[in-house]
């Protein structure tokens, strides 16, 4: 065999086992999926302390630096540059529900949930600048939030129809693989996805779906779904970090006593 013909066949063979070896679409790296812990059965633990990085909170579309409410506060109160976390870029809102956005928006030092203390629902509690914990069993998973001391459980049996309407919702979760689906009903339609108004109602339907990449990642989405005030299902996206530091731990926020004045500050007797 020639010189030439032997460097031929070898590096036919190296490109043969790279790519063999590489995963295709969808497909998940023998490394990677060591990597995830696992409960006893098999299962992906998510267990641990979580919070999503980002300015989702402020608009889960992109958006460019804007002035906040209020010149006093100058910077510390503007809203920082951000990439967007809808899949397309765009909430396919009706006209009519369009309107009601930048009502909310031009409105929303007065109608935010946030800003009033309420639980911020599904999905805005996944992605608000507060760490939230995972608690997971062999039966259900529990999600406990910082903001507000919010929470919710997620029912892994039989399917649960939701009982009444709630700021949280009723959860129930099933197994896709290694994807935590989670089908979240019964919400009340008073949370807004973000601080620019965007909204849902109580005929909102969303549809979770948390994967573990490796140990410290999770891969998050949600399909919204709501025919009265879009024109389409549509889907957000982003990814959720694992607390790495020493003595990690989820704090309490408790913060109905800071907006007692903003709420009910109109009540008092002059």
């Amino acid at each position: 065999m020639s010189y030439r013909l032997r460097i031929w066949v070898l590096a036919s063979a190296a490109f043969v086992a790279l790519f063999t070896a590489m995963p295709g679409n969808g497909q998940t790296s023998p490394k990677t999926t060591s990597q995830i812990p696992r409960m006893p059965d098999g299962k992906p633990n998510f267990t641990g302390l979580w919070q999503t990085l980002g300015t989702a909170h402020w608009d889960i579309r992109d958006h460019s630096t804007q002035p906040g409410p209020f010149f006093q506060l100058g910077a510390t109160g503007a809203m920082p540059a951000g990439q967007g976390i809808v899949e397309g870029g765009e909430i396919p809102y009706t006209p009519a529900a369009a309107a009601k956005q930048k009502e909310n928006l031009q409105n929303r030092m007065k109608l935010d949930p946030e800003i009033k203390c309420y639980m911020p629902g599904i999905p805005r509690a996944n992605y608000m600048p507060f760490p939230f914990q995972i608690i997971q069993s062999q039966r259900d998973i529990a999600f406990v939030y910082e903001y507000a001391t919010s929470n919710r459980v997620v029912n892994m049996g039989t399917f649960r129809e939701a009982a009444v309407d709630t700021w949280m919702g009723t959860s129930n979760g099933h197994w896709e693989g290694d994807t935590l689906v989670v089908d979240v009903s019964g919400l009340n339609g008073n949370s807004w996805f973000d601080r620019s108004g965007n909204f849902q109602t109580d005929n909102t339907h969303v549809v979770e779906r948390f994967t573990l990449g490796d140990a410290d990642h999770i891969s998050y989405e949600a399909s919204i779904e709501d025919k009265t005030i879009y024109t389409r299902p549509w889907k957000i996206g982003t990814v959720i970090y694992r607390h790495k530091e020493k003595n990690a731990q989820l704090n309490e926020f408790k913060c109905v006593e800071f907006a007692e004045e903003l709420i009910y500050g109109h009540l008092k007797k002059k």
